[in-house]
């Protein structure tokens, strides 16, 4: 593995870095976030806002072709830029789904008037995406999918529900996976579409989760009208698409634990009495904070690995399932630790307890659905198991059969 960025890396590096100190601010906590006071309309104008200047400076979708409005630049700069915007506030989780795989999906499948229509106003920010793929019935085992899509003339009537749709609630459009044959396979019997969030029998309701936000949705489709020219791919030609959109989460190898975790362990140890000392003088939570530094370190490893494949130009191997794998359960588990250690104020709200208390908090409360989202941790272990370590397959029995029989 090389650690150390090339000659061009570092002089691209020192670019975006030069960028970002002047047309944004750098974070000064950790759990600091882009747009805090304003409500959810303001939030969302500012985020936009700054998508369009990002877009103005080439930075929006780097890896993109330049007659797309990218730069026609690398895997690894994209990987750069993300790293170096990491200690900037920047709006998070709104754009990520629209740039990294609805918008190269459109690029690849959609009429070039579609393609006209949409790519463009998505690189600015004035349009938002989401991805409509996982239903109550479906998660993991995306072939599962229930969503019904009739063909009437060259109209499309949707049917269905999805779920844990991340920003449903504030996307104007959306990629959509349906069964339009329930006669073939479970995976032959899809296709995919474009779909108007404000259409319609769109109906979009919000996921509270136990943290208080509310990031992901439940879409329900009835008798939802799509022309078929907004079809993706052939009709029954979905699973194909919709793997060449997962393809484009290939440059998600960027740090799935905080940098500083372990430290801050460290940090809440000094200050918490245990006995009279501080816990951090216990060698059970010396033994813990270790094991934390170990797990944060590995991860890193692997993802340098990955970025080393990136810089020279090849594509990450499945082994990059190992980071999601471990690094969920670590951020579930340290977090966890961390409130132990606080004792009954653990429980108690931020503004009791303070931000580094609250930080570990919010980290507890999400890291269950970091394992969760993106596969199962199940689903990583398949993964693992016979992509990396090449040990036979699961037997599968439903491949073949018509789904309506499943």
């Amino acid at each position: 593995m090389d650690f150390k960025d090339s000659p061009e890396e570092a002089a691209y590096r020192a670019e975006v870095r030069a960028w970002l100190q002047a047309n944004s601010q750098p974070r000064q906590r950790a759990d600091q976030v882009f747009g805090e006071g304003l409500d959810d309309a303001a939030k969302l104008a500012a985020a936009k806002a700054w998508q369009a200047r990002k877009a103005q400076a080439g930075y929006a979708a780097i890896t993109w072709p330049k007659e797309m409005g990218g730069q026609g630049g690398t895997a690894m700069q994209e990987v750069i830029y993300k790293q170096e915007e990491a200690g900037y506030l920047v709006p998070r989780m709104i754009f990520e789904n629209s740039l990294g795989q609805c918008l190269p999906t459109i690029a690849t499948w959609a009429l070039p008037e579609l393609k006209a229509r949409h790519l463009a106003k998505g690189l600015a920010g004035e349009e938002i995406w989401c991805q409509l793929f996982s239903e109550p019935a479906a998660g993991s085992d995306t072939g599962g999918i229930r969503t019904r899509a009739d063909q009437q003339g060259d109209q499309w009537i949707l049917n269905g529900q999805k779920v844990w749709t991340s920003g449903a609630h504030f996307c104007d459009y959306g990629i959509l996976l349906a069964r339009s044959d329930w006669d073939k396979p479970k995976q032959e019997g899809l296709t995919m579409f474009i779909l108007d969030m404000k259409a319609p029998g769109v109906e979009i309701r919000p996921i509270h989760q136990m943290s208080g936000d509310a990031e992901f949705n439940e879409v329900f489709l009835n008798d939802v009208r799509i022309a078929d020219t907004h079809r993706l791919g052939p009709a029954c030609g979905g699973w194909k698409v919709m793997l060449s959109t997962l393809m484009h989460e290939r440059l998600a190898v960027g740090g799935h634990l905080p940098t500083d975790l372990h430290k801050r362990l460290i940090d809440l140890a000094r200050k918490c009495r245990w006995n009279g000392k501080p816990a951090i003088d216990d060698a059970r939570v010396r033994e813990r904070v270790a094991d934390a530094f170990l797990l944060q370190h590995g991860v890193e490893l692997i993802i340098a690995r990955g970025l080393t494949a990136l810089s020279k130009g090849k594509a990450p191997g499945p082994e990059m399932s190992i980071t999601k794998l471990v690094a969920a359960k670590a951020m579930q588990d340290i977090a966890s630790f961390a409130l132990e250690l606080a004792g009954p104020e653990g429980a108690l709200s931020h503004e009791s307890i303070g931000q580094d208390w609250h930080y570990m908090q919010r980290l507890w409360l999400g890291a269950p659905g970091a394992r969760v989202a993106g596969g199962t941790d199940e689903i990583m272990k398949n993964v693992i198991a016979e992509r990396v370590l090449g040990l036979p397959g699961e037997i599968r029995n439903d491949r073949k059969a018509p789904f309506r029989e499943l």
